[in-house]
């Protein structure tokens, strides 16, 4: 059963699963970091819904790179954009977990404010903003 580490702001969230049993969310690859973080609970920003076309879902490789599925092309070509690229920097919508895994999510690829106005870390205005009308 691959354990998998979100470090995201220096807390570490750990989750495991069993390979084949997620229910695919068609974001990203099957199994992938972006699967599996849909799956359980975590969020890993993904503009463009898993299709390899941006960059916001990058993950730095911290442990495990061995791992994970082999890079393909499409990912290494659309990796050449994102922002402070590493040597183990992968896509989360295309790196499949194979096993243990320790990630690093970075601070610009996070998506703080959600859709509707509500704050991912902390408290929703929204309540403020709806009695001072």
């Amino acid at each position: 059963m691959p354990k998998v580490t979100f470090n995201i702001d220096g807390k570490e969230h750990v989750v495991e699963f069993i390979p084949g049993t997620l229910k695919y969310s068609h974001h990203g690859l099957p199994e992938s970091f972006l699967d599996v973080a849909i799956n359980l609970g975590i969020s890993l920003e993904h503009a463009c819904g898993g299709s390899c076309a941006c960059t916001t879902c990058h993950v730095i490789v911290r442990q495990g790179m061995d791992s994970l599925s082999e890079m393909e092309d499409d990912e290494a070509d659309r990796l050449d954009t994102a922002w402070d690229l590493t040597t183990a920097s992968r896509l989360g919508c295309q790196a499949i977990i194979k096993g243990d895994v320790v990630v690093e999510i970075p601070m610009y690829t996070r998506n703080y404010v959600q859709e509707g106005g509500d704050i991912q870390l902390g408290k929703s205005d929204r309540k403020t903003n709806e009695g001072s009308k």
